[in-house]
């Protein structure tokens, strides 16, 4: 059976102790020696919790990629050492789903000590990415959506482009609709314990699927020049999700 056609079950606490072990021994030598701990723990759990989210995103929006592969729907912890310095490798996972790469997207991501999951808005004068221009548009709309799809509290906001900052705790729409304006690449996300046994079971698929649909309202804002069509498109197909 292939890794990516394995039934997913959950992931594992070896997921957290290869993070920790690599982050003491990021050097290529000690990967290549541990490379089954990481295809075991890592890659077969990422592809298979890939899979079984496919049939809800890929119905939710045709244009989210869902195959179960590096630089598609897993970033890879090998840096391209052409372009960075230091260590070899990345000690973290991240899983995530959007039409392209630096699209705003969803995403599930593990680090040596914890683990988060929320969504990414790229805030870039990009194709095919539109926040800046939404934002401008429907401040009304958005603090409307963030309130009535319990956005709001839920949520820190935070800064990628410093350092994953934090600049609130408790996200608030209308109260921080400045900062989304302002920060070039924004994060909503719920920080969370590798002690919580959603995580080591299928039921993190339900968990991901209730974060994706609360917050597919504002990711609406993200990603469509016409956001309130798309909006009412995911009402009428999915409900009032609040």
């Amino acid at each position: 059976m292939k890794q990516a056609e394995q039934k997913f079950t959950g992931f594992d606490k070896g997921l957290f102790k290869f993070l920790k072990d690599l982050k003491k021994n990021n050097k290529t030598e000690w990967f290549h020696g541990n490379k089954e701990r990481y295809q075991q723990f890592l890659v077969a759990p990422a592809k298979a919790f890939i899979v079984e989210m496919a049939p809800f995103l890929n119905r939710l929006n045709p244009s989210i990629r869902t195959e179960p592969q590096f630089n598609k729907t897993i970033m890879r912890l090998n840096k391209d050492m052409r372009f960075a310095k230091g260590e070899p490798y990345r000690a973290f996972l991240l899983i995530h789903f959007g039409r392209f790469k630096m699209d705003s997207e969803f995403y599930i991501y593990f680090e040596p000590e914890n683990y988060e999951t929320g969504m990414f808005i790229n805030n870039s004068d990009e194709e095919n990415l539109y926040w800046g221009k939404n934002i401008a548009k429907y401040k009304k709309e958005i603090i409307s959506v963030c309130k009535k799809y319990n956005i709001n509290v839920y949520y820190s906001l935070s800064d990628l482009n410093d350092d994953m900052s934090v600049v609130a705790k408790k996200f608030d729409a209308e109260k921080h609709f400045d900062k989304l304006a302002d920060i070039k690449y924004i994060l909503l996300q719920q920080n969370k314990k590798p002690n919580e046994k959603t995580l080591y079971s299928d039921s993190i698929i339900d968990h991901m699927i209730r974060m994706v649909s609360q917050l597919y309202p504002l990711y609406c804002f993200a990603v469509s020049p016409q956001p309130l069509k798309e909006l009412q498109r995911f009402e009428d197909e999915f409900g009032e999700i609040v």
